[in-house]
């Protein structure tokens, strides 16, 4: 098939033999973490499932960390249903917490340390946890503190120990207790959405959907248990929790980072003996900005999970580290279902409908299009609790967002030939001259240029009714670019109704914590005094 490419089956290291290769599997009614725990606890006993690179803890310890704590939880005033909070930095902690919490049949929901106070208050009487554990930074001490004053919600904060104090200090209760009685539809945690257009909204995520995650996406990796997989991406958000259930339930050791730094990231993974790793957004091309004299420490990362990189960077990026960029898609209220099979991708495209799913691509009246026509990607799954159940006490908005038995991701995509690709969020449609752009796209063309850090396209009024492009872009250190420049530079990669007429560099774009731009950020501040406009100096120039 034209486009193909074929990934050496040697390139995945020690993991190309992972057909041959143990992995665990439930089905029915035993599709919930506590089994998970349980037969993995069988299957690997002895080997290290989770470290930060101090702490460890093995995967027969699993069962009995998860039942303790559940009991410590027990002990604090929870019960089965409770929501419990956590506003902590990547530490192994939120992992305890999580299984804790699938042992009691109590609802994790892990936030921001960063999230603002306003938005925090209104999150804590959104879902009224019935305690919420905090880490040991003062700053996060003071944001609960500070979000609690005018709040409706006034329960118990538990502040974590200090990282110093060995495994799992939380853990007080010496007696352990029983599972409770979930099953694979039970809630295990509520995951909020980065709320940029709008209020975050917390998506119900069942024990099923995670096992489902561990599945889809370790498969799609090729993960055995000769892998050591290692994450800096943040625990309150569905990737790193996603990689913990990866290694469960195929024998992998998860290893816990800090946050994304670039000038640290091959370092620590070196020293994490990783072969896995995990990539988001705008990362792939902030590790490429280094200068290629930068000495790259000897590292055995095969293969990285990062969805939506450009094919241009995808290319140099595998060229000069040497590590395999693995396409997908996935969001917090779906799952893996769409991906490229192991071995085998097409480039610029998310991937194919994995076994499990289905996937249709329908107009504004959900009536699906023809292959090579643009609309918005539907979803469903024949894997009982694959996808999230709801979003919490928002009845309207859930089946909204499920309606005609499909979810709705909000992505614009195009398939041909059976293999699917990404075109924009329907949102960020441009509409020019009876044209619709993908904003997508011409960032793309913006940030291949060799003084472009990284752009965002958004639609802005026409003086004719209908929408303008500006671009907001962020030049390279030292660049002396000129928004002329810039847009004759790269006039003969897009169409003339796709040319930006507005451009605006700024020093950066305001992102969301994993990544993402806030383009309603954008929007709120559209074009300025120091705005350069392409009409306007065609005018200077020509009239």
């Amino acid at each position: 098939m034209k486009g193909l490419e074929e990934v050496r089956p040697n390139s995945f290291g020690e993991s190309s033999s992972h057909d041959r290769l143990p992995r665990i599997q439930l089905a029915g009614v035993a599709r919930t973490v506590p089994n998970l725990l349980v037969e993995a606890a069988r299957r690997y006993p002895g080997k290290v499932a989770w470290t930060d690179g101090t702490v460890e803890h093995r995967f027969q310890d699993l069962p009995d960390l998860a039942a303790r704590g559940g009991a410590t939880l027990v002990d604090l005033g929870v019960a089965p249903g409770d929501r419990i909070g956590v506003i902590a930095a990547n530490r192994l902690d939120i992992l305890e917490l999580l299984v804790a919490c699938s042992w009691l049949g109590a609802i994790l929901v892990p936030l921001n340390p960063a999230t603002p106070v306003a938005q925090l208050r209104s999150i804590l009487d959104y879902i009224e946890p019935a305690l919420v554990f905090v880490d040991d930074a003062d700053d996060v001490t003071a944001l609960i503190a500070s979000a609690t004053i005018e709040s409706r919600w006034s329960g118990p904060v538990v502040r974590l120990p200090s990282l110093e104090h060995g495994p799992a200090p939380w853990i007080t209760s010496p007696v352990a207790i029983d599972a409770g009685s979930t099953t694979p539809g039970s809630t295990l945690a509520l995951l909020m959405t980065s709320g940029t257009t709008g209020a975050s909204k917390a998506v119900e995520c069942p024990h099923g959907q995670f096992l489902a995650w561990g599945e889809g996406v370790g498969g799609m990796l090729g993960m055995t248990e000769q892998d050591v997989a290692y994450t800096c991406l943040p625990l309150f958000h569905t990737n790193a929790l996603n990689a913990s259930f990866q290694t469960m339930l195929h024998g992998a050791t998860l290893h816990l980072g800090p946050r994304f730094s670039v000038s640290k990231f091959w370092q620590r993974n070196a020293d994490a003996g990783a072969t896995v790793g995990y990539l988001l957004g705008a990362m792939v091309r902030m590790l490429l900005s280094q200068p290629t004299t930068v000495e790259l420490p000897p590292h055995r990362v095969g293969r990285i999970l990062a969805p939506g990189t450009p094919v241009d960077a995808l290319r140099e990026f595998e060229s000069r580290f040497g590590s395999i960029l693995i396409e997908g898609h996935g969001m917090t209220e779906t799952n893996a279902a769409l991906g490229t099979p192991l071995g085998v991708r097409r480039l610029g495209y998310m991937g194919q409908v994995m076994p499990g799913y289905q996937a249709q691509i329908v107009d504004e009246e959900d009536v699906p299009v023809s292959q090579g026509t643009p609309g918005e990607l539907v979803l469903r799954s024949d894997i009982p609790f694959a996808f999230a159940t709801g979003y919490w006490q928002m009845p309207e908005v859930t089946v909204r967002a499920n309606r005609n038995q499909w979810f709705h991701s909000g992505d614009r995509v195009v398939m041909e030939d059976g293999w699917f690709r990404f075109l924009d969020r329907i949102k960020d449609v441009i509409r020019r001259r009876g044209e619709n752009i993908s904003g997508w796209e011409v960032e793309q063309v913006l940030d291949s240029h060799d003084e472009v850090a990284r752009s965002a396209a958004i639609p802005v009024p026409s003086e004719l009714g209908e929408d303008e492009v500006m671009a907001f872009v962020v030049r390279l250190p030292g660049s002396a670019l000129t928004a002329e420049q810039l847009h004759r530079e790269t006039a003969d990669l897009l169409p003339a109704y796709a040319r930006p007429r507005f451009i605006e560099f700024v020093d950066e774009l305001p992102l969301t914590d994993t990544g993402k731009v806030r383009k309603q950020v954008l929007r709120e501040r559209g074009v300025s005094l120091t705005t350069w406009d392409a009409q306007r100096t065609d005018t200077l120039t020509h009239g």
